[in-house]
């Protein structure tokens, strides 16, 4: 091969469409270099501008003090971070919101009072703010059957105001109610006027407080009760709360109810003694251990329905709903019995005094 040949060879240009290819394939290259450098560029100086937003470097702090924190409604992430540096509770403002963007909670942080300490870790910090603040309020449940002292010791367990102090508003005339028959004297005056039931209150309530709300309850819904019934057997109210007792006392399931509330009024119209084991309960301050005796039944007290005719002159137990519609709309029935045969619960109902007597002596075998 001659000199002049592959000196030829070697400036020979390139055919055109290689040309364009190469130069293609170039260009290219270079603009995804210069987009790639664009976007590392972008993102490392929006980290940084975030930073420097959000707050100061760390500093040094002393871990474990207290510190009431509020989140305002609205706050974006970023003041939160700085709003928790000033106050120490995290060492940085960077710090928490770079956890905030990792974990992409900026939405999920909730306003409100927090109780939180200076020196925590901003994924702690992170995750309080997330689940939200401790309420204020509690719930507060008085379960139907019990007398009023049962009641007010329930209230004194679950808010650990004293029992003495719970006693106070309903004796010294802070408390009162339209459905008490007269000035009250003694707790007992107060038996079934305050509603059992499940209630919000306010962490600072006073005993005041939460005695008003039963009270006024109680008031509320007896007053939604339709009492025709009574009022045309020239009754009050508040002997049907009476009634509404002594069914929240016997019976166990609800469809019993009415039919228990037949009994009683079909006795109070025979003049017969209502014979209820609940009120003797009631007369000795709780059932004896091994149950009532023969002797019990003898009990000097007018809540001894074994021994005076009519009703017992206070209610025996807080009422439920239930059995404050069933002493209003008793069953039509001739019963004047009735017992339970079974660990159900549930009653059976005579008018037939021989097969009353038959049912307690196969309960008894």
């Amino acid at each position: 091969m001659s000199l002049e040949l592959e000196r030829y060879r070697r400036s020979r240009p390139l055919r055109p469409g290689r040309a364009r290819a190469m130069r293609f394939f170039m260009g290219f290259g270079i603009t995804v270099a210069l987009l790639l450098g664009a976007y590392l560029g972008v993102k490392w100086l929006a980290s940084e501008v975030s930073d420097v937003i959000a707050g100061p470097e760390e500093t040094t702090i002393v871990a474990g003090i207290p510190v009431t924190f509020e989140v305002a409604p609205g706050a974006p992430a970023s003041q939160i971070a700085r709003d928790l540096a000033d106050a120490g509770i995290v060492v940085s403002a960077s710090a928490f919101d770079r956890v905030v963007r990792e974990e992409r909670a900026s939405d999920q942080l909730q306003a409100g009072t927090y109780e939180l300490e200076t020196g925590m870790e901003p994924e702690a910090v992170l995750a309080l703010l997330i689940e939200g603040p401790p309420s204020n309020a509690y719930l507060l449940t008085i379960v139907e059957g019990l007398t009023v002292g049962q009641m007010l010791e329930s209230v004194a367990r679950q808010t650990d105001i004293p029992f003495e102090e719970l006693t106070t508003p309903l004796l010294d005339g802070t408390i009162t109610s339209g459905l008490l028959p007269g000035e009250p004297d003694s707790l007992q005056d107060w038996e079934g006027l305050l509603f059992p039931d499940t209630y919000e209150f306010h962490l600072d309530a006073t005993a005041a407080d939460i005695l008003g709300v039963l009270v006024a309850t109680a008031e509320e819904r007896v007053g939604e009760i339709d009492w025709t019934f009574l009022l045309d057997r020239g009754m009050t109210p508040y002997e049907g709360i009476v009634i509404a007792s002594l069914i929240e006392r016997e019976a166990a399931l609800d469809e019993d109810r009415p039919l228990v509330a037949s009994v009683i009024f079909n006795r109070l119209d025979l003049d017969t003694r209502l014979q209820f084991d609940a009120t003797v309960v009631y007369a000795l301050g709780g059932l004896p251990d091994g149950g009532l005796t023969l002797a019990d039944l003898e009990i000097d007290s007018p809540y001894n329905t074994y021994l005076y005719a009519g009703l017992p002159p206070t209610p025996i137990a807080g009422v439920g709903l239930a059995s404050l519609l069933a002493a209003a709309q008793p069953a039509d029935t001739d019963y004047l019995f009735f017992l339970t045969r079974d660990d159900t619960g549930k009653f059976s109902f005579t008018a037939d005094y021989d097969e009353f007597l038959q049912w307690q002596q196969e309960s008894t075998e």
